[in-house]
């Protein structure tokens, strides 16, 4: 098989997947002499328009990994607005240096169903949303060049494909998918953090509206970005993107699982490829 054009496309807060998919897009294009074009369904108006696309594809599609799944917020997109065509297709996951669980998988199915062709998969790692210590400046040189060395894999896999395959490929993870992964303290009980949100220091803020630009749920006020009304997804935007480092979080529990997550996994996670 021999597609046309190669498409990047992704959910990222941060920007470490939307740096991931790129990169292996990019090197897959090259491969292939294609050209590539990258698409992103991270801000709410970007979520209000349906992706279609054909035979004459070949998408990298790819999205953080959130406790372990997909983030929950994108399936109703994800589900309703996605239209493979018979497209062939390499699912994503970014994960925070602790694990991605089932999102591999989930995404992987996700695909399938609405009519893509998965015929590679990968989990890579970034720096984790909550934290600066945990996966700190990942993706790093290593692992650009493992996603060049993917995307460079994936396209010889496509050169020799003679049909579109019928079963997508095989990744880790267990299905039925498992339940989102929850934070507990020592005592084994379950620490709630989705309805905490980010706290604004005045003293730093100059309301320049970058946090509001940047939230992928429109969460956050854009005329007083100590606001925040909307839902909270704790992707990182918004304390990351701050140029006056005004953004933070206090909560307790959410400080608390901060701390384990960084504790008990200071190892370097490891990327995961599957042809």
């Amino acid at each position: 098989m021999y597609p046309r054009k190669v498409w990047a496309v992704y959910f990222s807060g941060t920007g470490t997947t939307r740096k991931t998919v790129c990169r292996i897009a990019e090197a897959a294009a090259k491969k292939l002499q294609l050209p590539w074009e990258a698409v992103s369904f991270t801000l709410p108006a970007e979520r209000e328009n349906a992706l279609r696309f054909t035979l004459d594809d070949l998408v990298i599609f790819g999205t953080p990994v959130y406790a372990g799944r997909v983030p929950n917020v994108l399936l109703p997109y994800l589900r309703e607005k996605l239209e493979g065509g018979g497209a062939l297709t390499v699912p994503v996951v970014l994960y925070g240096n602790r694990n991605y669980d089932d999102a591999l998988i989930e995404l992987r199915n996700l695909l399938q169903e609405n009519h893509f062709a998965c015929v590679a998969a990968a989990a890579f790692v970034g720096e984790h949303s909550f934290s600066y210590t945990l996966g700190a400046g990942r993706p790093d040189a290593e692992d650009v060049a493992l996603m060049d060395g993917f995307g460079e894999a994936v396209a010889r896999k496509v050169q020799n494909l003679p049909n579109v395959p019928e079963e997508p490929v095989a990744v880790r993870g267990e299905d039925p998918i498992r339940p989102y992964y929850k934070p507990r303290d020592r005592h084994g009980n379950f620490i709630n953090i989705l309805k905490v949100k980010p706290k604004t220091d005045p003293q730093r803020c100059n309301r320049c509206g970058v946090c509001a630009a940047r939230c992928p749920m429109g969460a956050i006020d854009p005329t007083d970005p100590a606001l925040v009304p909307g839902t909270c997804i704790k992707c990182g935007a918004c304390v990351k993107g701050c140029p006056s480092g005004a953004k933070y979080y206090d909560d307790e529990g959410y400080l608390y699982h901060k701390t384990e997550l960084e504790e008990m996994y200071t190892r370097r996670g490891q990327v995961e490829m599957f042809l």
